[in-house]
């Protein structure tokens, strides 16, 4: 057999692989923080047919001669590139405005948002510099995502599309029991975040471990119940409620970022998970922490959401060039079977 047809075959299949990451890219050119792919080929091994020699005295070095085996994919790359903010008019959408990924998980909440609760409870241990993050709760499987059109349910807990408990930071002044399946906002809470005298935030009002975050309907001070009438999304993350007795912050969205970024798994859902060439991720300090590292992270656009990072034009150039290459590569197999033919028609 010609090896020639071997390389069609070996082109016919890298480059249908090529159009399936096309056509995934076109499919959710829309989809709210997606990050686009690539394929990459590299050539398979090949035959040698003389070896290289050296230059001598009396004759000149050759190279060597070699012809190649076919192709084959070297990879699927993911662009980690920043994607367009489409801005919303939906105050639970949140977009991030360079690097960083919110950390959304699955399980059983735990009793309550006090750091105390979150520090007694067994669960994925992220490293910040020296300080421990754990998040609270039983069984609690975390996940990463840019998606950040985020929803509430009949608990106030501030969820994904998918239902997925956002975590972050919860105010130690501001304790919330899961009593029953139900989020009850309990005493005390104090009123105003404020900065200290030098300009940085308080320390000691939001809680190391992360915990599902929860806006509530109101908050008590042990003798009224106070309504919660607005709520804000800072850059950094800080959710602020606005009470007819002033504001109160009820907690930080979280975010992870990863040395890596492109080694990520895709789960789907807008979803990512760790490999073993992502790294670990590092969770963002939160405010008034000793070990400060935010300015490692991007901002948070409240009312905006990520768009796809899939650039059309460029897409479709690719399926054009992958379709001729396809086309050409089915050509080299019938052109191989035109000369075998040929060669059976020897023989009269």
């Amino acid at each position: 057999m010609l090896p020639s047809m071997f390389s069609g075959i070996s082109g016919l299949k890298v480059n249908q692989r090529k159009l399936d990451v096309i056509g995934n890219n076109i499919a959710n050119s829309s989809t709210t923080a997606y990050k686009g792919q690539r394929a990459r080929f590299e050539d398979m091994v090949s035959q040698s047919m003389a070896a290289a020699t050296g230059a001598s005295s009396k004759l000149g070095g050759t190279n060597p001669r070699q012809v190649g085996l076919g192709v084959q994919l070297a990879g699927i790359d993911t662009s980690t590139g920043q994607g367009s903010m489409q801005p919303t008019s939906n105050p639970l959408d949140a977009a991030i405005d360079g690097e960083g990924y919110f950390i959304v998980g699955t399980g059983a909440v735990p009793d309550n948002t006090s750091s105390e609760a979150g520090e007694d409870v067994a669960g994925t241990i992220y490293v910040t510099d020296d300080e421990n993050h754990t998040m609270a709760g039983t069984g609690v499987t975390a996940n990463f995502t840019r998606d950040g059109s985020f929803t509430r349910d009949t608990q106030g807990s501030l969820l994904t599309s998918d239902g997925l408990r956002v975590y972050g930071y919860a105010n130690e002044n501001v304790v919330i029991n899961y009593a029953d399946g139900k989020a009850n906002p309990k005493v005390p809470f104090t009123g105003t975040y404020t900065k200290n005298a030098t300009g940085g935030a308080d320390t000691n009002i939001l809680a190391g471990g992360l915990v599902p975050l929860v806006i509530p309907e109101s908050l008590s001070d042990g003798a009224t119940s106070h309504k919660i009438k607005s709520y804000s999304i800072g850059s950094d993350g800080t959710i602020t409620a606005t009470l007819d007795t002033g504001t109160a912050v009820l907690g930080q969205i979280a975010m992870a970022s990863f040395k890596n970024p492109a080694g990520l798994s895709k789960l789907g859902k807008n979803l990512y998970q760790t490999s073993p060439n992502s790294g670990d991720p590092v969770v963002r300090s939160n405010l008034g922490s000793a070990n400060d590292n935010s300015a490692g992270y991007g901002d948070v656009r409240q009312g905006m959401l990520e768009m796809s990072n899939v650039d059309l034009a460029e897409e479709f150039t690719n399926m054009i060039i992958a379709n001729r290459a396809f086309q050409a590569n089915g050509k080299i197999i019938t052109t191989g079977d035109e000369i075998l033919q040929d060669l059976v028609n020897l023989k009269r």
